[in-house]
Protein backbone atom coordinates (compact mmCIF):
# COMPACT_ATOMS: atom_id res chain seq x y z
CA UNK A 1 0.00 0.00 0.00
CA UNK A 2 1.52 3.71 -1.11
CA UNK A 3 2.20 6.25 2.05
CA UNK A 4 0.76 9.61 1.16
CA UNK A 5 3.08 11.71 -0.38
CA UNK A 6 5.89 8.92 -0.23
CA UNK A 7 8.49 9.08 -3.31
CA UNK A 8 8.41 5.21 -4.22
CA UNK A 9 10.44 6.56 -7.38
CA UNK A 10 14.52 6.73 -7.46
CA UNK A 11 13.38 8.93 -11.11
CA UNK A 12 11.13 11.42 -8.98
CA UNK A 13 13.98 11.65 -5.95
CA UNK A 14 16.49 12.79 -8.98
CA UNK A 15 14.14 15.63 -10.45
CA UNK A 16 14.70 17.17 -6.93
CA UNK A 17 18.01 16.77 -5.72
CA UNK A 18 20.95 17.39 -8.37
CA UNK A 19 23.38 14.82 -6.44
CA UNK A 20 24.08 11.68 -8.77
CA UNK A 21 25.93 8.24 -8.06
CA UNK A 22 27.63 7.48 -5.90
CA UNK A 23 26.60 10.52 -3.82
CA UNK A 24 22.94 10.44 -4.00
CA UNK A 25 22.97 8.97 0.05
CA UNK A 26 18.33 8.94 -0.54
CA UNK A 27 17.21 6.09 -1.95
CA UNK A 28 13.11 6.30 -0.70
CA UNK A 29 10.89 9.19 0.76
CA UNK A 30 8.79 7.36 2.69
CA UNK A 31 6.61 9.92 4.20
CA UNK A 32 6.26 13.68 3.91
CA UNK A 33 4.24 16.32 5.99
CA UNK A 34 4.50 19.39 4.15
CA UNK A 35 6.11 22.55 6.27
CA UNK A 36 6.93 19.85 8.97
CA UNK A 37 8.91 16.73 8.76
CA UNK A 38 10.15 14.12 5.77
CA UNK A 39 10.75 10.41 6.72
CA UNK A 40 13.39 8.37 3.80
CA UNK A 41 16.00 6.01 3.89
CA UNK A 42 19.17 4.84 2.13
CA UNK A 43 20.05 0.94 2.22
CA UNK A 44 23.35 0.58 2.42
CA UNK A 45 24.90 -2.16 0.48
CA UNK A 46 28.53 -4.15 0.82
CA UNK A 47 28.75 -2.28 -2.98
CA UNK A 48 29.33 0.81 -1.80
CA UNK A 49 32.28 2.31 -3.12
CA UNK A 50 33.60 3.98 0.04
CA UNK A 51 34.34 0.66 1.56
CA UNK A 52 37.21 -0.49 -0.11
CA UNK A 53 38.73 2.40 2.17
CA UNK A 54 36.79 2.67 5.38
CA UNK A 55 37.62 0.20 6.73
CA UNK A 56 38.62 -3.08 4.15
CA UNK A 57 38.71 -5.19 7.23
CA UNK A 58 35.40 -4.22 8.93
CA UNK A 59 33.38 -1.74 6.67
CA UNK A 60 31.85 1.02 8.44
CA UNK A 61 29.31 3.83 6.47
CA UNK A 62 31.33 7.24 7.49
CA UNK A 63 29.92 9.82 9.91
CA UNK A 64 30.07 12.43 7.31
CA UNK A 65 27.68 10.46 4.91
CA UNK A 66 25.12 9.83 7.39
CA UNK A 67 25.52 13.55 8.24
CA UNK A 68 25.15 14.41 4.15
CA UNK A 69 22.31 11.72 4.00
CA UNK A 70 20.69 13.83 6.38
CA UNK A 71 21.90 16.82 4.77
CA UNK A 72 19.94 15.48 1.10
CA UNK A 73 16.88 14.77 3.27
CA UNK A 74 16.35 18.17 4.78
CA UNK A 75 17.05 19.55 1.29
CA UNK A 76 14.42 16.94 -0.38
CA UNK A 77 12.06 18.67 1.96
CA UNK A 78 12.53 22.10 1.56
CA UNK A 79 12.14 21.53 -2.15
CA UNK A 80 8.96 19.50 -1.60
CA UNK A 81 7.76 22.58 0.19
CA UNK A 82 8.68 25.10 -2.41
CA UNK A 83 5.78 23.44 -4.48
CA UNK A 84 8.06 22.75 -8.19
CA UNK A 85 10.84 21.03 -8.91
CA UNK A 86 13.68 23.54 -8.31
CA UNK A 87 15.71 24.91 -11.81
CA UNK A 88 18.83 23.80 -13.21
CA UNK A 89 20.08 26.77 -11.44
CA UNK A 90 18.81 26.17 -7.72
CA UNK A 91 20.39 24.76 -5.14
CA UNK A 92 20.74 23.89 -1.53
CA UNK A 93 23.94 23.77 0.71
CA UNK A 94 25.03 22.46 3.67
CA UNK A 95 25.60 25.77 5.71
CA UNK A 96 26.34 24.14 9.05
CA UNK A 97 25.87 21.01 11.57
CA UNK A 98 25.41 21.50 15.44
CA UNK A 99 24.96 18.86 18.03
CA UNK A 100 26.10 16.20 15.71
CA UNK A 101 26.49 12.54 18.09
CA UNK A 102 26.93 9.14 16.68
CA UNK A 103 25.18 6.48 18.71
CA UNK A 104 25.96 3.45 16.71
CA UNK A 105 27.95 2.06 13.87
CA UNK A 106 26.13 1.27 10.26
CA UNK A 107 27.70 -1.15 8.19
CA UNK A 108 26.55 -3.42 4.99
CA UNK A 109 23.10 -4.54 5.31
CA UNK A 110 21.37 -1.91 7.31
CA UNK A 111 18.91 -0.08 6.24
CA UNK A 112 19.51 4.05 7.60
CA UNK A 113 16.47 5.23 8.18
CA UNK A 114 16.40 8.90 7.96
CA UNK A 115 14.02 11.23 9.96
CA UNK A 116 14.20 15.30 9.23
CA UNK A 117 11.71 17.86 11.40
CA UNK A 118 11.97 21.73 10.15
CA UNK A 119 12.67 23.55 13.08
CA UNK A 120 12.86 27.35 11.67
CA UNK A 121 13.34 29.06 7.92
CA UNK A 122 14.64 32.18 7.67
CA UNK A 123 16.10 34.58 5.00
CA UNK A 124 17.01 31.57 2.69
CA UNK A 125 18.57 29.18 5.78
CA UNK A 126 16.64 26.14 6.89
CA UNK A 127 16.99 24.45 9.97
CA UNK A 128 16.04 20.69 10.66
CA UNK A 129 16.30 18.00 13.48
CA UNK A 130 17.93 15.28 11.80
CA UNK A 131 17.94 11.60 13.17
CA UNK A 132 19.15 8.56 11.29
CA UNK A 133 18.50 4.71 12.97
CA UNK A 134 18.82 1.51 11.98
CA UNK A 135 16.55 -1.10 13.47
CA UNK A 136 14.68 1.22 15.74
CA UNK A 137 18.03 2.11 16.88
CA UNK A 138 19.37 5.75 17.21
CA UNK A 139 22.67 5.76 14.94
CA UNK A 140 22.83 10.04 14.72
CA UNK A 141 21.52 12.90 15.46
CA UNK A 142 22.21 16.24 14.41
CA UNK A 143 20.79 19.82 13.29
CA UNK A 144 21.03 20.46 10.18
CA UNK A 145 21.10 24.02 8.55
CA UNK A 146 20.68 24.37 4.54
CA UNK A 147 20.97 27.24 2.43
CA UNK A 148 19.16 27.88 -0.29
CA UNK A 149 21.34 29.36 -3.22
CA UNK A 150 20.61 30.71 -6.57
CA UNK A 151 23.45 30.78 -9.05
CA UNK A 152 24.65 33.54 -11.05
CA UNK A 153 24.05 34.04 -14.94
CA UNK A 154 27.64 33.89 -16.59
Amino acid sequence: MAVPDAIDDIGEILKYLPHRYPFLLVDRVTGYEKGTQLQAFKNITFNEPVFTGHFPQSPVFPGVLILEALAQASALLAFKDMGGYPSDRTLYLLAGIDKARFRRQVVPGDRLMIEVVLQRRKRGFWKFDGRASVDGVLACQAEVTIAHNELDDE
